[in-house]
């Protein structure tokens, strides 16, 4: 790969263009998030701020927050609830859905003034993406003719997905928020790297939580867009350290022992789930810990990773605390997060400097895209890339 596209504001340009404004579907909110009518949330597709509201029918719908008057962001609030939204310039009003629904002085004044007399409200509306909502999770997409969710991820890919967002009610834990100086590529590449999973992480292995021994699996949808990173621990309460790698540091001690005490929960044998999702989304189960990786693009050499962590409106006490103590292994200073956070700013240091470099992919495979029985493969980065390379024609 060259180095150039982590840092290219050229590329980063079409990016918005194609991938984000395209046909994609971009994670905008989990639906308790705004389980009532007037209720809100700020995000962004891309770098391109958007407004998630629920209208009086119960439907979620998306729109740009950019004022369809003069272009100012309307929506300052994170989240909220209203009846409806005013631009603070000139008070142009619009509903629930997106609609104009309030001009001042649109007749002018004394008869003086006004807009011309074919202006139209409805034809001044935001401008609104198309919206799925599926198992309490909600995606919108810039492109009307964009595939269906479920088509778009695959049969796979799908059944990771309702494998956490199931049916049932969700419930937010909280919020971490974190700005990264690097290429938002590059996160997305290493949450599909397992490869270096018990290398970098001290905490895995000298805790024993990740063993490049377990059964572990590359999965891919067709395309090599989408990816899941599983692994099984046979033995959940099992977390002794390992002596065989280079990062065990058996003088390492934990006080907060309960976070390394999981309790099965899910069907089937994997105890770790990462589900990437094209573009720039992770859905996380590690342990018990569930959580949504939104990141958000600022600019070719720098992105926001988003937090959301969730659990089940029906979880007890106690496993809302397993939910909460395991989150400290994610986020900004997470005891294992916080590797990849660094890592990944190296990276992008590397690729300024060293654009015309090439980097290497090959790993279990080669030139090969395939899913893979390991944790030591590059597989589904180069799916990544390969369908990045396509879509962006390059």
């Amino acid at each position: 790969m060259p180095a150039w596209i982590f840092s290219d504001p050229d590329v980063y340009a079409r990016e918005r263009d194609i991938i984000f404004r395209g046909p994609s579907w971009n994670y905008v909110a989990l639906s308790c998030e705004i389980p009532n009518s007037g209720d809100f949330k700020r995000n962004s597709v891309g770098d391109m701020p958007i407004v998630v509201a629920r209208d009086e029918d119960g439907n979620a719908n998306v729109f740009v927050n950019r004022c369809a008057h003069r272009g100012v962001r309307f929506c300052r609030q994170h989240r909220g609830t209203t009846p409806e939204f005013m631009c603070p310039y000139h008070q142009w009003t619009f509903n629930l859905k997106g609609d104009l629904i309030g001009v001042p002085f649109r007749r002018g004044l004394r008869k003086q003034g006004g807009m011309p007399s074919d202006f139209r409200l409805e034809d001044h509306g935001l401008e609104t993406l198309r919206v799925t909502e599926r198992n309490g999770a909600i995606f919108a997409s810039f492109d009307p003719k964009v595939e269906t969710f479920e088509e778009y991820l695959g049969e796979q890919m799908l059944g990771y997905f309702d494998r956490v967002f199931d049916g049932r009610e969700l419930r937010v834990l909280g919020y971490m928020r974190q700005s990264i100086p690097a290429n938002w590529k590059l996160y997305v590449d290493n949450q599909k790297d397992p490869y270096h999973a018990t290398l970098l992480h001290y905490f895995l292995i000298s805790f024993g939580l990740f063993r490049a021994t377990e059964p572990s699996f590359v999965k891919m949808d067709s395309t090599g867009r989408h990816s899941a990173l599983t692994s099984q621990k046979g033995d959940q309460g099992d977390f002794t350290g390992t002596d065989e790698m280079k990062h065990n540091d058996a003088a390492l001690a934990l006080q907060g022992t309960q976070m390394l005490q999981p309790e099965r929960e899910f069907a089937g044998p994997d105890t770790v789930v990462i589900n990437s999702i094209w573009p720039s989304v992770i859905i996380q189960q590690q342990s018990n810990t569930l959580a949504v990786r939104h990141i958000i693009p600022r600019g070719p050499g720098s992105y926001e990773l988003s937090w959301t962590f969730f659990g089940y409106a029906d979880d007890d006490p106690a496993m809302t605390k397993k939910r909460l103590l395991q989150a400290n292994l994610m986020g900004p200073s997470g005891l294992v997060s916080i590797d990849d956070s660094e890592v990944v700013a190296f990276a992008q240091r590397g690729s300024e400097f060293y654009g015309q470099a090439s980097q290497v992919v090959e790993m279990d495979g080669g030139a090969e895209v395939r899913e893979a029985e390991t944790l030591i493969s590059e597989g589904a980065v180069r799916g990544f890339y390969g369908y990045y390379r396509k879509v962006m024609a390059l």
